[in-house]
């Protein structure tokens, strides 16, 4: 059975436009699915970026906080040559120095008159009573200088000297606290 040509035409034309409707209906739809697609994507970028600026900051926090010491203890500085040093980094110690040797032999007869005769090194360079006792700042400053004198090149003062100066400065306090001060300074201004 044929058609006539016109109807055919108006057959054509009427899927034509309910194709093109239901592309158009299609596109739309998937327009709008790529809207949201594109929402999505971008709500889950900047979720991303946000975490990754957060681990930055945590990091950069971190790092820097390794740099400081804690602001709510006590930290006393501590120099390379200074007695606190010596009476705490036992392992640094010269060889010819032994921890246990007392201060009575190795500074000679003099030390025995001031300090018990079984002060040794080590208790001497962690003296705490030195405040007002110009003997006992000098045998904690002097043990540092001899230390000082075998372990650090261009200290100021060998170790002879050091025994020398400590012997002469147990004469009278104000000798002693003399001498202590000096080996203080030389202590504080000694580089490793």
């Amino acid at each position: 059975m044929m058609v006539p040509r016109k109807k055919q035409d108006l057959c054509l034309n009427k899927k034509a436009r309910i194709t093109r409707t239901h592309l158009s209906k299609t596109h739309h739809e998937t327009l709008m699915l790529l809207d949201m697609d594109m929402d999505m994507v971008m709500g889950r970028f900047c979720l991303l970026l946000s975490r990754l600026v957060l681990l930055f900051l945590i990091f950069l926090a971190t790092s820097s906080a390794q740099h400081r010491s804690p602001g709510f203890l006590y930290t006393r500085t501590r120099g390379r040559c200074t007695p606190q040093y010596w009476s705490s980094r036992t392992e640094s110690w010269p060889k010819m120095v032994p921890q246990m040797s007392t201060v009575s032999k190795v500074f000679g007869s003099r030390a025995f008159e001031r300090y018990r005769y079984d002060l040794t090194l080590l208790e001497a360079a962690g003296r705490n009573d030195d405040g007002d006792n110009v003997f006992a700042r000098l045998v904690k400053e002097s043990t540092a200088a001899l230390l000082n004198s075998y372990a650090r090149k261009g200290y100021p003062y060998t170790a002879w000297d050091v025994k020398t100066l400590v012997i002469q400065a147990l004469v009278s306090e104000e000798s002693a606290a003399l001498q202590a001060q000096k080996f203080s300074e030389a202590n504080q201004n000694c580089t490793p």
